[in-house]
């Protein structure tokens, strides 16, 4: 069939609606009409060459819609369901058998390769195959093949055109502070960038009744958000070393800290704020892939501090997706306060408001 897809063609360059032939489903494929997508950081730092791709190619990592085709041996959803579309792994794997597909194996063949397992691309330009099958969706589109393992059925009550962020930036936020850091009631913890990841950290946070969350944002506007989210405290960069503002506010240091700017010296003064035995996730994509933090080992030692890289929540979707969707629904998960929606044809306008910090989160819909 002919969809329309934004294609990057070259590094740096911009999204271009383009008609483009989409195979139908092969057997564990399926075929899904995208509803909504959401610009994610990934997409746009795949798009400025910072992960491997090829080009030209067609990026989305975030799409929700409604099944419309199924291959022959899909089982797990059928025409008409509504879904959520997330990352792609093996199913094989010692990972994905222990229900932890983030981790899989092979995730970057099945996620950045650009091709299907077997190597052919769903997406072509005048019979040229293009790069597709982005984190196993390239939901860039009016319509995208996904696999049986990465899509998920979603309740009819949930908000389809919003629940594709859930896919990947909301559930690798909230996923940092309910799996992987399983953050404690009653702790402390500190956000580093207030984009949707860590706002959706600072979500997760107040369902887990922690009773100091501070959120570390240069743009007041999101700092105010953070707050009315939940957050204890909101603090700027600019008015001095973090650690000297986040020990005013707990002396003693905070026991969890998720960061999501991958910026060094923010992550050296996070290690001078964290009270004994903390643990410091680290979710941010750095611009420069050879970024390195240097530890001081004896004060490592000394706290019996942790850093753990964190990689889409520790979460598998089958399960996580459907777990916030609950909390969505009892009122303890207001995701869409994070959400900004746009129509799809203004794909660069939202980057560009996205980039200057006027939008969380921008979801795509098609008019």
């Amino acid at each position: 069939m002919e969809i329309t897809a934004a294609v990057v063609a070259e590094i740096g360059g911009e999204f271009s609606l383009d008609k483009v032939s989409l195979d139908a489903p092969a057997a564990d494929e399926v075929l899904v009409e995208i509803a909504g997508v959401g610009l994610c950081h990934t997409d746009l730092a795949v798009k400025e060459g910072h992960l491997p791709f090829p080009l030209p190619g067609v990026f989305g990592h975030e799409g929700s819609g409604v099944v419309v085709e199924v291959g022959s041996a899909v089982t797990k959803v059928r025409k008409g369901d509504k879904v959520a579309l997330s990352f792609n792994s093996c199913g094989r794997c010692r990972q994905c058998k222990k229900a932890a597909p983030a981790y899989c194996h092979e995730f970057m063949a099945f996620n950045f390769s650009g091709a299907r397992p077997d190597g052919t691309s769903a997406l072509s330009i005048a019979g040229t195959a293009v790069g597709g099958n982005f984190f196993g969706q390239s939901s860039l589109g009016t319509h995208a093949i996904a696999h049986e393992r990465n899509v998920v059925k979603v309740s009819d009550l949930a908000p389809l055109t919003l629940v594709g962020p859930l896919g990947c930036g909301i559930q690798t936020g909230a996923g940092a502070v309910l799996n992987s850091l399983d953050c404690e009631a009653g702790s402390s913890l500190v956000v580093l960038g207030g984009g949707s990841v860590g706002l959706s950290a600072v979500l997760a946070a107040v369902v887990r009744e922690l009773t100091v969350i501070i959120v570390v944002e240069p743009l007041q506007a999101r700092r105010d958000l953070a707050l009315s989210l939940g957050a204890t405290h909101a603090i700027d960069p600019a008015d001095g070393p973090l650690s000297g503002q986040i020990r005013s506010i707990i002396p003693g240091g905070v026991d969890y800290a998720v960061d999501t700017t991958a910026i060094v010296p923010v992550l050296e003064q996070t290690l001078l704020s964290l009270a004994p035995h903390a643990t410091l996730g680290i979710l941010g994509v750095p611009a420069d892939p050879t970024s390195a933090l240097s530890v001081n080992l004896i004060q490592a030692q000394v706290l019996g501090v942790t850093i753990t890289a964190i990689v889409e929540g520790d979460s598998d979707p089958d399960t996580f997706i459907p777990e916030l969707l609950e909390l969505h629904q009892a009122g303890r998960f207001p995701f869409e306060k994070l959400i900004t929606t746009m129509p799809f044809a203004r794909i660069n306008e939202a980057v560009a408001a996205q980039h200057r910090g006027e939008a969380v989160k921008i979801v795509l819909v098609h008019e």
